[in-house]
């Protein structure tokens, strides 16, 4: 009991030195880190992205990605730092922001994307990410919950390891994938707004997820899946785009 207690008072303590206010999500966050931490491992995984994967050589691809990505950085207020873009040859639409600065988009993804305004919606969806530190959150979400879990198999004796089997599980489910949900959908407002900012239609954001759900063969229910359901991001992108009168 006395143990059980400890733990909890020094995981309080923890939670609450390392709860700090976003003005911009409008709510506090736990942040054991923060992006500046990330820096070094993000640069490192943008050499390795340079130097394992095909990049394209298309003048007018890598220009189209570098003139709309810097219309988002400027409207998302990133210009602080030397931002560098990419195009990698690949089939799977995708794209990602590093808080580092480096934006890198695929060619499946230009080649599904129907105008520039679709474009702006994955790359405002990526770059707020980096503006909400969702990077450094969801690291310190999954630190806590490790350590949280060791505590655990300490405490449980002979019934460490399935304490650790279900504990591993409950928080997966209960913690993590519901909050790497929540990034998502913040990540999509602040998208909207960045695309709007810079002169884009928000409503394209909408057509967008539509043509990705379109794509897609299958899905996890999303109770157990790290994104929103096609359905659920698409209502509440109509939703708050209807809400600041972009209709």
């Amino acid at each position: 009991m006395r143990r059980t207690a400890l733990v909890a008072l020094l995981a309080a303590g923890t939670a609450l030195s390392a709860c700090a206010y976003n003005e911009t999500l409008g709510r506090n966050q736990f942040l054991l880190v923060n992006d500046s931490a990330l820096i070094q491992q993000a640069d490192a995984a943008w050499a390795e992205a340079l130097r394992t994967q095909r990049l394209s050589s298309d003048a007018a691809a890598n220009a189209r990605v570098r003139r709309v990505g810097e219309r988002i950085v400027q409207a998302a207020g990133l210009t602080d730092r030397r931002w560098e873009y990419a195009v990698f040859v690949s089939e799977s639409p995708n794209a990602f922001v590093l808080p580092s600065g480096k934006i890198g988009v695929t060619t499946g993804l230009l080649s599904l994307v129907r105008n520039d305004d679709q474009l702006a919606a994955v790359l405002g969806h990526e770059v707020g990410h980096v503006v909400a530190q969702h990077a450094a959150e969801r690291y310190s979400q999954t630190a806590a919950t490790s350590a949280g879990l060791g505590i655990l198999q300490g405490a449980a004796g002979d019934y460490a390891q399935a304490a650790g089997a279900i504990g591993g599980l409950g928080a997966q489910l209960g913690v993590l994938l519901p909050f790497s949900r929540r990034h998502e959908l913040e990540a999509d407002r602040l998208g909207v707004d960045y695309l709007q900012r810079a002169g884009y239609r928000p409503s394209e954001a909408i057509a967008l997820w539509r043509l990705m759900a379109q794509q897609r063969q299958g899905s996890n229910p999303e109770f157990a899946s790290t994104h929103p359901s096609d359905a659920s991001r698409i209502s509440a992108l109509e939703q708050y785009i209807q809400s600041q009168g972009w209709a």
